[in-house]
């Protein structure tokens, strides 16, 4: 297999595939990409494909083709869309962490020291930023597994798994905890405005992935509450269909006792017509009384609300009233500056208007034609002075 030989390479191989690698991607979800799929977004050209090959991108399966696992995690973490938490990955960096700052508590070399300083904020920043990436996938595969997954086993088993998970990313952050209380004489002694951002930072994320975790935990417990719910109830559901199939619902259950102390109203049909409320029910019951009584209060409003219009409008105030603004057509002035031979400013000036304009009003008309119709105009790079102002000369194409 081929390596690229520089950054430059890499970018310009990626940028040149992106039509079969971003497709390859949109379905990494299903087993294998055909052949016959990536031909035309590489213009039928097999070498391109195998270019690919060669350096690693993607791997050729007969006829099919993946995204090699290290250019699929690298997308999937970009962009946030993996769904593997990688607690290793937080893990890694805390052991990389204590190295290092052994290492710059041992060295003499004042260069060599900061070299370890800067790798000791890098790791740092590393836990946080993997530590709220490990929360987030969290979050999302909890809600996609309860959502998305049909068995009701595996979903409950996933979930399970998924609180392992949680676990074991709360054990990280304590271990991260550890560290910035058990390394204290090193923090004492490199401590400065840059590293104490970073320690800042790593303090307030360790502590908002903390509570995420708690909010998390109780959707876990919530879901997996709901699965066995609604386990419980499916069961009940084929024992019903059961007994009914067999003939024997009523003599096996209780259904008749249950379906006559209910009063199901919402499953009766909708009938399309007003029900009448029964008068004698109106009459000698206190509830109809109080309806009664309530409507009697909503029509009293009604006709305070029109006791309290307004008067109408007389004839002279809805009569049709014209205001007359005066404009300019630009397109028209446009049109003439086309035809003549003089700079736009000086046409702008002396151009015969249907109404008094001012200096200033002909300034920013100069502005709007200059601008709306920069495409038509020849603008130069020569300026000339006029009414105290500096002007480019413009002239039509």
């Amino acid at each position: 297999m081929n390596n690229f030989r520089s950054i430059d390479e890499l970018i310009q191989a990626l940028s040149r595939e992106k039509a079969l690698l971003k497709e390859m991607f949109a379905k990494r979800k299903t087993l294998s990409f055909r052949m016959d799929l990536a031909e035309p977004l590489v213009d039928y050209k097999m070498s391109r494909i195998q270019y690919l090959v060669d350096y690693g991108i993607i791997r050729d399966n007969g006829n099919f083709l993946e995204l090699e696992d290290v250019y699929l995690k690298f997308f999937e973490e970009v962009l946030e869309v993996n769904e593997e938490i990688n607690v290793e990955s937080v893990k890694a960096n805390i052991d990389h962490l204590n190295e290092t700052i052994e290492y710059y508590l041992q060295e003499t070399n004042e260069s060599q020291k900061y070299n370890y300083l800067r790798e000791v904020r890098r790791s740092l920043k590393n836990i946080a930023l993997n530590t709220k990436r490990n929360v987030i996938d969290l979050k999302r595969n909890v809600d996609n597994t309860y959502k998305n997954e049909p068995n009701y086993k595996i979903k409950k088993a996933k979930l399970k798994h998924l609180d392992e998970k949680r676990d074991g990313i709360k054990l990280q952050i304590i271990e991260a905890e550890k560290v910035i209380d058990n390394q204290a004489a090193f923090f004492k002694i490199a401590m400065d405005a840059d590293l104490r951002i970073v320690v800042d930072d790593l303090r307030y994320d360790l502590n908002e992935s903390s509570h995420n975790l708690i909010e998390i935990e109780k959707q876990i417990i919530e879901y997996l509450n709901l699965i066995d719910y609604q386990s419980e109830l499916l069961k009940k559901i084929r024992l019903v269909k059961y007994f009914r199939d067999q003939q024997v619902l009523e003599t096996n259950t209780d259904v008749t006792n249950v379906l006559a102390s209910r009063n199901p109203v919402w499953m009766e049909p909708n009938v399309g017509y007003r029900i009448k409320v029964s008068l004698d029910w109106l009459r000698g019951s206190d509830d109809g009384l109080s309806v009664l009584r309530e409507v009697r209060g909503r029509k009293q409003n009604c006709n305070n609300l029109r006791k309290k219009l307004a008067d109408p409008l007389d004839e002279s105030e809805i009569a049709a009233q014209n205001i007359v603004i005066p404009m300019v057509d630009q397109t028209e002035m446009k049109n003439g500056f086309m035809a003549t031979s003089t700079d736009l400013f000086y046409y702008v000036m002396n151009y015969s208007y249907p109404y008094e304009i001012d200096l200033e009003g002909k300034l920013v008309l100069f502005c709007q034609l200059a601008s709306q119709f920069s495409d038509e105009f020849e603008i130069t790079d020569k300026y000339e002075e006029a009414y105290g102002y500096e002007y480019p000369l413009i002239y039509p194409k």
